[in-house]
């Protein structure tokens, strides 16, 4: 086992890697959060697997919000040709520096963003976007939402908490101009967690209901908008609804 494979053992992670040498990453409070992502993997796996088949060779991807990188090394293994890791926070990209070395991983590279300045341009669009655990964290889903649509060619996945919704109809101005509601947001307050590496950068959070979630994304311009089930065992949020992951899309 090499040094850097034992410094990465000696640090507590927020997901379970397999290092060249077998060896696992220790995750935070013992592994309890563990279940989320094998949940949320599982259900990306399922998803991705409809779209493209059993293997992802020919197509590439972008992870926003990549945190340590996980998901993008899910994606190599799946056989994607390139995979591009975005991260606002230095930490993160740094962790995800530090996993693709030690994994070998050269098809994957890292790139610090905020998610609401990131260059579509430059970037250019990809097969697959995955934006999971993130727009939840955010004072403007929707301007990450059109991100993402401007930056996706086939699909992007969707994972986030979601909020009870409302519907029915509101005076619009005046009695005489009614509108129907088309989803709802809560509003989080993270600013008193803005340091922790799983928060908010800003602290101010809109949280969407499904049905908002949904209709934005079509108004943003996918073409499609699906729930991805569920597996049975899965983590208790994503199970009872609290959490979802949609796919959007474009073709």
């Amino acid at each position: 086992m090499s040094a850097d494979e034992q410094r990465i053992l000696d640090k507590t992670w927020f997901y379970r890697f397999t290092l060249p040498s077998g060896r696992v990453t220790d995750t935070y409070d013992d592994g309890a959060l563990d279940q989320i992502h094998e949940s949320r993997l599982e259900m990306l796996r399922r998803v991705v697997g409809e779209r493209f088949g059993a293997s992802l060779a020919g197509h590439d991807a972008v992870d926003i919000a990549c945190h340590q990188g996980w998901f993008s090394t899910k994606l190599l293994e799946w056989g994607a040709d390139r995979v591009v890791a975005v991260d606002a926070r230095a930490e993160h990209v740094a962790d995800t520096n530090t996993i693709r070395d030690a994994l070998g991983l050269s098809k994957l590279s890292v790139l610090q963003s905020d998610v609401h300045v990131l260059d579509q341009r430059g970037l250019g669009q990809f097969d697959l976007v995955l934006m999971l655990g993130l727009i939840y964290h955010l004072e403007n889903p929707i301007g990450a939402l059109r991100q993402a649509r401007a930056l996706t060619r086939h699909m992007c996945v969707v994972e986030t908490q979601v909020v009870p919704g409302m519907s029915g109809m509101v005076d619009y101005g005046s009695y005489r101009f009614v509108r129907p509601l088309k989803g709802s947001f809560g509003i989080i307050d993270e600013t008193d967690d803005t340091h922790g590496p799983e928060a908010s950068t800003t602290g101010i959070c809109l949280v969407p209901s499904l049905e908002a979630l949904f209709w934005i994304m079509r108004k943003v311009g996918f073409s499609r908008v699906e729930l991805v089930p569920p597996p049975e065992d899965a983590y208790e949020q994503l199970r009872h609804g609290k959490r979802v992951m949609v796919a959007g899309y474009v073709d």
